[in-house]
């Protein structure tokens, strides 16, 4: 018998304890036989239909904590797209001024992230739009295809015209005078002052993430959720590494008379946007392809329906994140003997309710009841372990950091 249902929810990125009342208890619970397997690890959870996720990610803060991050990103992208708009401007005219290649190549850089932030803008707007009968899981995924676009640019603008000034540099030189110099680095000055203003305030955002999800800052930069953001923070990191490079160029130049120096930090400039690109284009597509949720929270929900007293085995659980706030959850359960049509069915509401309930972002429930197999335990039994691995591998990784 297969039943499946979708249960609607509040929108939100990490899970938190309901504050309902108990769900109603089924009308006749079958009795466990000792065949059933149970939770392993130190964190098993009790059985019952409110069980309790454990975990760093096991408190939430209420279902409006997504629609503030999104105003607070917002808010950290106009910061980034004001600064940037005069930064631009600024270093074209200095650097046409100074005929300074490495200048230029900022010019470029700030151009490219003006741009994106527009990109940006548009995709926490899009990505709030409602379901529709084409879109009938809403459109989330926005938010990863603007970050794409935004590497993108960051790649072509920013990093191509950084070679290219850099290349032209070396082959034809340059005849600055000192007067533009002083220009150029003045320019830089103002431009390393803002572009750092910019990602204080990127950076006070990801520590406020960090503390809602219970994990250090080098956790929450390798496993924040909020692609806007990230793309934001390594806009301003490598504009400030940029605008280092291109002083140092400048600097060398004007003490030593040769133009290489120049060129070589335009082209150290290229190649940093070329690398930040690559890594923000690749955990787009990830998550563009459909990536599952963050492994703590799948062992989480592992362990939630294996606590389930009418469940005997979990067969296969997937998940997949349509935006950041907004999960799907798959799972194939064989429930134990005794129980009738309706008993089922009460069993399914009450699981998927209260799983809406501790994760308020999975609003995508789909139960399908299974008869499992010899072969479907054994592999269900793969699954487990094989998830307790991979959290202990991040549990180190974050311990590490």
């Amino acid at each position: 018998m297969s039943r499946s249902s979708t249960s609607p929810s509040d929108r939100h990125g990490t899970p938190h304890t309901p504050h309902t009342p108990d769900p109603p208890e089924p009308s006749r619970a079958p009795e466990a036989p000792d065949s059933r397997p149970e939770p392993d690890g130190p964190n098993a959870q009790p059985d019952g239909p409110n069980a309790q996720p454990d975990g760093p990610n096991a408190q939430g803060d209420g279902p409006n904590a997504q629609g503030d991050k999104d105003a607070r990103t917002a808010v950290t992208v106009f910061v980034a797209l004001g600064a940037n708009l005069v930064i631009a401007l600024a270093k074209a005219i200095g650097g046409v001024f100074a005929g300074s290649p490495a200048l230029l190549s900022e010019a470029a850089h700030s151009v490219a992230d003006s741009l994106n932030e527009v990109f940006l803008l548009a995709s926490l707007k899009r990505s709030k739009r409602a379901p529709d009968d084409q879109h009938p899981f809403g459109y989330g995924k926005e938010r990863y295809f603007w970050a794409l676009l935004a590497a993108v640019g960051i790649f072509v603008m920013g990093g191509c015209f950084s070679f290219f000034q850099g290349a032209e540099a070396l082959s034809a030189g340059s005849s600055e005078d000192h007067s533009g110099y002083l220009v150029g680095l003045a320019v830089l000055g103002l431009a390393l002052l803002a572009e750092g203003s910019s990602l204080v305030r990127a950076l006070f955002q990801v520590r406020g993430h960090a503390r809602e999800a219970g994990r250090g800052m080098a956790a929450e930069l390798r496993r924040g959720d909020d692609p806007t953001l990230r793309t934001v923070l390594a806009e301003d990191s490598t504009a400030c590494l940029g605008v280092v490079f291109a002083l140092l160029g400048m600097w060398l130049h004007m003490v030593t008379g040769e133009v290489a120096y120049e060129a070589t930090a335009s082209i150290l400039i290229g190649a940093l946007l070329v690398y930040v690109a690559y890594r923000l284009a690749r955990e787009s597509r990830a998550q563009l392809i459909g990536e599952a949720i963050d492994p703590v929270q799948r062992r989480e929900l592992r362990r939630f329906l294996e606590g389930q007293p009418e469940i005997d085995t979990v067969t296969s659980l997937l998940t997949m994140r349509l935006g950041n706030d907004s999960t799907l959850v798959a799972a194939r359960v064989d429930l134990f003997p005794g129980l009738d049509s309706e008993e089922v069915e009460e069993v399914l509401v009450r699981v998927k309710t209260a799983i809406a309930e501790i994760w308020p972002h999975a609003d995508q429930i789909f139960l399908d009841v299974t008869d499992a197999s010899a072969r479907d335990r054994a592999k269900a039994n793969e699954d487990r372990q094989a998830l307790d691995e991979t959290v202990a591998a991040v549990e180190r990784e974050d311990r590490g950091a």
